[in-house]
């Protein structure tokens, strides 16, 4: 596959990105007969779920009455999520998106972590199409500047309705003075960030800096979904390193936090892997209550990456020791272009 600017026209990759978005992004329009091809549709709706650097951590293995989920350690990025706790919060918003898809597909759906995976068991049940399972196709990470205007008081109470639970606590800043505060801690882990050469190439590998490259891997960091222009990898990567500093970086984030309606912190009551699933199953209802809203959503998750800053972060906005395990600013914005998945039969085991 040739790749743009290097023979390729610009327009046919642009074609054969919103194919593959139209089809990637869609949700059920029945529900399989088939309790295979049921459970295959669970998987896919799985799949569209938040997940860190768009690294899709999971696999997924069908049995009677359930399906399991385990980490995919082949995708891990050690050197931003050391811990993994990144990766076991993708799995938290996976399994969400299935349990929210169970329900459509009249099936309840009981998950919970059993030791190096994720055990759910699927029992009949009333089906029922809820607002957070018709907001799986529409729910996106939009790296942009917001429009800057306030949400409307039961907005906010719809999002922090949707992330409640009793084993995370969520932390909802819409006052301008603690989104500068959290703003503040963003700039200073992510110039720690910037400052590492390994974190560097780390991000660099998951970029991907055109459509050719993005429908080749379909998976990773998208430019066009940033809002940057997308180019050949060997030019994207030289204006990657060219470009991404920490002065340019810290200045992004200042405007976008500034353009944002709010912050929203999320932090288990446990700093384990059962913990930090809980938390990213309550993030991914929130973001898919955001998304039923027309709201845009993007992770600030730097302050809890940069061990250094994390502990200051967690007092500072009042979590004491608590550790906090994802970071959320919030607001509206247009839809950028959508990033991609890996096909189901890429992420089912045998």
């Amino acid at each position: 596959m040739l790749a743009v600017g290097a023979g390729a026209p610009a327009h046919a990759s642009d074609d054969r990105y919103a194919d593959a978005v139209a089809h990637t992004w869609r949700l059920a329009d029945e529900v399989p007969a088939d309790p295979g091809a049921l459970q295959r549709e669970l998987v896919r709706h799985a799949t569209l779920a938040a997940n860190g650097h768009n690294t899709q951590p999971w696999r997924f293995r069908s049995r009677w009455g359930g399906i399991d989920v385990e980490p995919d350690l082949a995708r891990r990025t050690p050197v931003v999520d050391p811990d993994d706790h990144h990766l076991w919060a993708s799995l938290g918003c996976a399994t969400e998106n299935l349990v929210q898809a169970a329900l459509a597909f009249g099936r309840h759906a009981a998950a919970r972590v059993d030791g190096s995976g994720v055990r759910i068991e699927l029992e009949p049940t009333a089906p029922k199409r809820c607002a957070l399972f018709e907001a799986i196709a529409q729910r996106q990470s939009t790296r942009a500047a917001y429009d800057g205007r306030s949400l409307a008081p039961d907005e906010l109470r719809a999002l922090e309705r949707a992330a409640a639970a009793d084993d995370v606590q969520t932390v909802v800043m819409t006052e301008r003075r603690r989104i500068e505060q959290v703003r503040d801690f963003v700039v200073a882990a992510n110039s720690a960030q910037i400052a590492d050469p390994a974190f560097i190439a780390e991000l660099e590998r998951w970029i991907r800096f055109s459509a050719d490259e993005a429908l080749a891997q379909r998976d990773g960091l998208f430019a066009r979904s940033s809002g940057n222009p997308t180019m050949p990898r060997w030019l994207g990567s030289a204006v990657f390193r060219l470009f991404f500093t920490a002065g340019r970086e810290n200045d992004k984030i200042a405007s976008q936090m500034r353009s944002s309606a709010g912050v929203a912190v999320f932090a288990a009551n446990r700093a384990d892997a059962s913990g930090w699933f809980a938390a990213g199953r309550a993030c991914e209802r929130f973001l898919l209550q955001a998304a039923a809203l027309d709201v845009r959503t993007a992770f600030v998750n730097q302050p809890v990456e940069v061990a250094a800053v994390r502990a200051q972060f967690a007092r500072a906005i009042g979590l004491g020791e608590r550790r906090p395990d994802l970071i959320v600013r919030f607001g509206r914005a247009p839809r950028l272009p959508p990033s991609l998945r890996r096909p189901v039969d890429a992420v089912m085991m045998s």
